[in-house]
This record gives structure tokens, sequence and C-alpha cells, in this order.
């Protein structure tokens, strides 16, 4: 009891230091009471609630299911005037619990008629200056006359009735679609493709005037199943042009007819091989197979250059199948080259393969097919391994986009082949990106049209976990002893967009169409929010098992942000509902800094502040063996005090230590000379862990690490106690910048003089 006694006398006197001030602030008035505010309350209100669909772990349930449509089609594309016409076999399985009345098809390529209402989406004006490119895009060209001609709906002949609103057609069946069954149906359509560089667009063709030749990026290009599921039923969201796509899974057999002097490549694996490709490349696709250290040119620049010539009136059909993916995609031109590799992923045999026209030399055979390569090791050993048998990287002027096993990506050098590293980095981080929405969303298939960053956000995330690999993997791609300059992903670059004007800045958890930076938003913060997730919060071992579960859980299923949220803590052990509600729900920012330091001694002299507290407490200095603390300020202070240990500072400590230590554990015990208390102030609106670097007038420095729940009972002031055997000269908040701190002027104890970029700039000057 003795001992019990004293250290509640110790912990008093020192509880008293940080509480004092705020009970004497405390008025007795009757005050209004207040609604939950905590940062750390529950999320239930934000979630949705578990069901027998998606369970409280984040895992699917047992009553989960997905519909999927498989599709037949003929394309044929007419290079001469630019136009696409199909005709498509829909088979769309039920296996929802309920009948469907009708069926939802997405025609997204009617965004690009003349009167989509999505051209008027925009608010604009007269600013003072513009480029005539722009102005002449705005004011003086007719809007590009594309979008779908439906010329026929059909099942078995018998026309079918349906309604286009916009972007979207319902079909009308004659009989509800009972759950668990199937139904087929047919649709013909063609549509004019816009020129994708001077018409921006994820899909279209590049005109290049100096051959007369065109290289096609087609996707969106035929009706497509809409999603129906147990979140929102049919996901019928008109497409706007920011939030991407929302669709099912199936298996797909496709035809595309086009010149016979082109080469294509597409998702699915080629059906008629020896049909498309020249001997030649046939030789050369079988060491591909076989080489796993350098890509082989399956089609060279020569021969390229050579058909870029000849503008073939004949046809080719060029066969593709494609099982369980969620869309499909193609990219042809007679300009192309072509060069594979193959890649071991955990494993596993797959081509990483490169299409470009000559205007990508000589980078893109540098680069391209040695990047894919890598991305496919990266992501697959952050997610899971790579299930289908390629992935393709095709060159497009000013593109980045993605579908199931190719995707369009920019780079280009100059006409003389010269190039920058900001554009051998740009395009390597483009495919690293591109080539990573395999995995995020054409496997696990978020819902694109509704949440923007559950695709773009986390891809982002693995794509610098991917760019970091590489440069490791790669040395010769970076400068000596370099990072890979990711554009996005450490902390200290989103703090600009996080310090910004709160009138052009939204939440995460916000549609794509409705936020002013989508870069920022969809991209930059979540990928941010992840990597401190990984690096600050939770760790790597634990991140990286709760992020790979994840993965697992939704392959090939359809994850809602309540899923990716609850399974990072169903399987790490963490409680992190104050870290979504704050970087995903709110547009607060990091801002913690240090609000003062005092230097403490500990005496056995009281003080008029002890005394007042044992008073309080119902005793005095003569009946209770007490320690105080003072400050340099404190008449109880005495210099002598700073070159005595603790225990000589205090009799009546080194008492109570000798009768209540054995000698053996009086030589484990610390005997500090100094204490700081450090009050550290929140001036931003997210809680975090408290980084501390302290140094020590010896030179020597260490870093603290104080765990968020810091803040759980005051979102505005904490202190903690720093005891010493050595003086310390100066404490650093967040030293390494992992935490987006969007003020860095209040992190340093004495303050530091921050200069702006100006003064930096006189004094180099100056120099």
């Amino acid at each position: 009891m003795k001992r019990l006694n004293m250290l509640c006398s110790v912990f008093l006197m020192f509880v008293f230091a940080g509480v004092s001030a705020q009970e004497t602030e405390q008025k007795e008035a009757r005050q209004e009471g207040h609604t939950n505010q905590n940062k750390f309350r529950q999320m239930y209100q934000e979630l949705a609630t578990p069901n027998q669909y998606r369970t409280a772990s984040g895992a699917p349930g047992p009553a989960y299911y997905q519909n999927e449509a498989d599709y037949k089609m003929d394309i044929v594309l007419d290079d001469k005037n630019s136009t696409i016409t199909g005709e498509e076999t829909i088979t769309y399985h039920n296996n929802s619990p309920e009948n469907l009345e009708y069926l939802w098809v997405q025609l997204d390529q009617n965004i690009r008629k003349k009167d989509a209402p999505a051209l008027q989406k925009d608010g604009d004006g007269m600013g003072p200056v513009t480029t005539p490119a722009r102005f002449a895009d705005s004011y003086l060209q007719e809007p590009f006359d594309g979008g779908f001609n439906i010329k026929e709906v059909s099942q078995n002949g018998t026309d079918l009735k349906y309604t286009i609103h916009q972007t979207m057609m319902r079909i009308d069946m004659p009989q509800p679609l009972k759950s668990g069954e199937s139904y087929t149906f047919d649709i013909k359509w063609s549509y004019n493709v816009n020129n994708h560089v001077t018409n921006r667009a994820r899909s279209g063709y590049e005109f290049f005037p100096e051959d007369g030749n065109k290289a096609y990026v087609i996707a969106q290009f035929f009706p497509r199943m809409a999603v129906y599921n147990d979140v929102e039923g049919w996901q019928n969201y008109q497409f706007w042009g920011n939030g991407e796509f929302a669709l099912p899974f199936g298996d797909y057999e496709v035809n595309i007819t086009v010149p016979a002097d082109h080469v294509m490549e597409a998702t699915g694996e080629l059906q008629n091989r020896k049909d498309v490709y020249t001997k030649d490349m046939m030789k050369r696709y079988e060491q591909a197979k076989k080489s796993f250290d350098k890509p082989v040119i399956v089609r060279t620049q020569e021969e390229a250059v050579e058909a870029e010539k000849g503008f073939s009136t004949k046809t080719k059909t060029w066969t593709y199948k494609a099982d369980m993916v969620r869309d499909f995609a193609f990219s042809t031109s007679r300009k192309f080259i072509l060069d594979m590799m193959a890649v071991d992923v955990m494993g596993k045999d797959v081509m990483a393969v490169s299409l470009y026209p000559k205007e990508g030399n000589p980078l893109w055979e540098e680069w391209s097919t040695e990047v894919v390569a890598s991305t496919l090791k990266s992501y697959s050993k952050h997610t899971f391994q790579y299930p289908y048998h390629k992935a393709v990287s095709v060159h497009a002027k000013n593109q980045g986009m993605e579908y199931p096993m190719i995707c369009w990506n920019y780079g280009r050098p100059d006409e003389d082949g010269n190039y920058s590293d900001r554009t051998k980095f740009g395009m390597m981080s483009v495919i690293i990106h591109e080539v990573g929405h395999n995995f995020f969303p054409m496997i696990v298939n978020s819902d694109e049209r509704q949440w923007g960053w559950m695709d773009e956000g986390i891809n982002t995330f693995v794509q610098y976990l991917a760019e970091q690999e590489f440069a490791e993997a790669y040395p010769e791609a970076v400068a000596p002893n370099s990072k890979y300059p990711s554009r996005r992903g450490e902390p200290s670059k989103i703090v600009p967009y996080m310090k910004g004007n709160q009138d052009f800045i939204s939440p995460i958890m916000s549609n794509p169409e409705q936020v002013h930076q989508l870069g920022n938003n969809a991209y930059g913060k979540p990928a941010t929010a992840l990597n401190i997730l990984r690096e600050t919060v939770m760790g790597r071992e634990l991140f990286d098992y709760a992020f790979s579960t994840y993965s697992h859980r939704w392959m090939f299923k359809h994850p809602t942000p309540e899923d990716f949220f609850r399974t990072m803590e169903d399987a790490s052990s963490i409680d992190l509902d104050w870290f979504w509600r704050g970087w995903f729900y709110t547009t607060d920012n990091v801002d913690i800094g240090i609000k003062e330091v005092n230097k403490y001694y500990v005496t056995d002299t009281p003080t008029e502040a002890g005394k007042e507290m044992l008073k309080r407490y119902g005793t005095t200095p003569e009946e209770t063996k007490a320690l105080y603390v003072v400050t340099e300020d404190d008449a109880a202070f005495d210099e002598s005090m700073k070159n005595k240990s603790l225990m000589e500072n205090s009799e009546t400590l080194q008492a109570y230590v000798m009768d209540n230590f054995s000698e053996e554990e009086r030589k484990n015990l610390q005997t500090p000379k100094y204490f700081y208390q450090v009050v550290f102030e929140k001036p931003g609106g997210l809680v975090m862990p408290l980084i501390v670097e302290v140094t020590y007038a010896d030179g020597t420095s260490e870093k603290k690490t104080y765990p968020v729940q810091i803040w759980r009972k005051n979102d505005k002031v904490v202190s903690k106690v720093i005891p010493s055997n050595k003086e310390i000269t100066s404490i650093t908040i967040d030293p390494n910048l992992e935490t987006a701190d969007v003020d860095v002027n209040n992190n340093s104890w004495p303050k530091k003089e921050n200069k702006n970029e100006f003064d930096e700039f006189k004094d180099s000057a100056q120099d």
C-alpha cells in the first residue's frame, strides 16, 4: 500500500501540470448538450448495414450473387470512312433472387452525339486569354457527329421494344426474366469513329498526315449490359464523361474485320494467329514465348513502314475469345510495330506485349514491354497472381486508358527520336498505371461510375509501389542513388491540394461528376492516404496482409467502399473508423504543431501549486510525502538542480526506491535529470499519430511515436511528458513528412524560420 500511495502522489503531481488550467476555465453555468462529434466514434451512420450479401467482415456473404453477360460479336472497321459496324448476340444470366422486368444496356458512345447533354454539362465563360485550339474547339467547330446508330434490337428475328435515354437503352422483354434464367437477344449498330486527338476521347483514331494512315484504339464500341446488383439494383446512372464504367463479367467471342495489312491486339486470346500473322511473325512469336530476358520484335519497324505505303483493299478477320472479363477493346493499324516477352508471374507464364508506330521509337522499343513485365510482377506480389495470359501496352498520343488485357498509353519522342526524362518517366508511369488497372477494376470490379477512387485511387497507390520497385529492378532507368520520381503517393505531394481553397475540394467519397479536381480527388488523395496507412498508421506487415485479403476476397466480384473499409479492419485488428471518416468523408487536412515546451525538475520542496493541489485532495505537505515539479522560473528552483541526478534532487524519492525495490531492480531503474512537458496542438481537422523526433545536446536524436488515440479525449490540445537524462535542444513533429501536414511552420521547437521560395532565391543570389 505504501508503494501504491507514493506512486499515486507522483502521478497526481504530473497530471496537475497538464489539467489545472483546463479545470479553472470550466464554468459552473449550465451548458447545452451536443451530439457525438468524436473523431473516433463508430461509423454505423456512414456505412451500409451488413447483410446476407455483404458481411460485417467485408467479405462476400452466403447469398452474394452477380449477374453475367456473354457476347458474340462480328465487327467491321471501315478504315477509309472511319466507321464501325457491328452485330452482337448477348446472353444475359439473371443470377439474382429477383425477377427482372426489363434490361438496361449502356450506349456510352452516345456521349459523342452532336446534341448530347454531356456537351453542355459544364459552365463556361470568356476569359482574358486562351489558346487558338481551345477557342476553335469551343466556338468555331460543329460538334462531332458520333453516337450509336441502333439498327435493330431483336430476339430470334422478332423486334424487341426499346427506349433510348441519353447513354442508356431499356429493353422491354415480353415476360420478366425469372431468377436463375437467361435471356438471349441481338443488337445491330454502327457509328462514326472520332479523332481522339482533336476530339479528346478515350477511344478513336489518330491521323498521321505524313503517311495518311490512322492508328485506332477502340473501346466503348458496342452496346454493353449494365450491372444489376444488391446495392444499386440497375446501375443506370448516365455516362457524363468523368465517372467511368460499371460492367458485369462474361465470356466473349469476337470477330474483327480490318484491312489485310493491319496488325491488331485486343482483349482475349487470338484464335487464328496463323491466318493473320506472316510466317516470319509466327517464327518470332514462338521465340518470344521462350524469351524471358528481353523483348522479341515480332513485327519490325521496317515491315511497318513498308505497310504504311500499301493501303490494302483486302481484309482479314481476327478472332478473339476471352473468358470472365468485364469488357472488350482492340487496337489496329498498318503502322504498328509489335514486340513481346514472356514473364514469369509467380510461376505462371504471361506475355508482355507492346504495340506502337514508328513515332514511338526508340523510347517504346527500349522500355514499354519491360515496364509491362515489371508491373505484372509488382502488382501480383501485392494482390494476387495475374490470371490472364497477356497484358498489352498500346502507344497512342495523349492517351491513358485501360481495358482487360490491353491499354493505351502516351509518351512520344520528338521527330528526331530524342526524349527527356520527363517524357520517359511519364510514359513509364502511365504504362504502370494502365496495366495496373487490370487488377483494379478489371478483376476487383468496383463501380467506377459511382466511386472513382476505388479504381483510380487504389490503383495509383499500388502504382506508387510498383514504380519504386521498377527502379530497384532497373537501376539503369533512374539517376544513380535516386528513387523513381513518382508523381503521386508521397505525402508531401498532396499538401498543396489539401490546404487549397475549400470551395474547390470535395470529399473522396463523392461521385466523380461532382468534384472539381478529379486528379487530386480520385487519384492523388486516396493514393496518399493508403500510403500513409501502410507506412505510418498500420505498418507494412499488417497493411499488406489486409490489402491482399481484400484483393483475394473480391477477385472477379463487385466490391463497395464498405467492403474495402471493413476488410482492412477485419484482417488487421486495427480500428480505422477515424481514418476513413477523416480522409475519405471530409475535406479536413492535417496540421499538428507544438504549442509550448516546458522543462521541469523534481524536488522535495513544496511549491504553492503543489500545496494547493494537495489541499484539494484534503491533505497537506506535512501529511503526505510527495514530489513537486518546478520550472526554472519557480521560487523553489535552485541552480544546483541542473547538475544533480533525480535521486540527489529528491531524498523522498530516493528513500521510496530503497524501501520498495530490490538491489537488482534498482540497477534497471531510469534516473532522468530532466522532464519536458510538450503541449501539442491540432489546428487541422484530421487526427493522426504523433511522430516526434527529439534531438539532444550531445547531437544524438531519437524518434518517438504516440498512437492516434492520444487525441481521443481532446481534439485540440494534448500534452506528453518526456523524461530524459540528457538536455533536449530541439523537438520536431513529423520530421520525415509522413503525414501530409499542411503547415510545417509550427512543427518545431524552438520554432524554425521556414523561408519562402523568394527568400531562398535572395539568399542563393547573395551567395
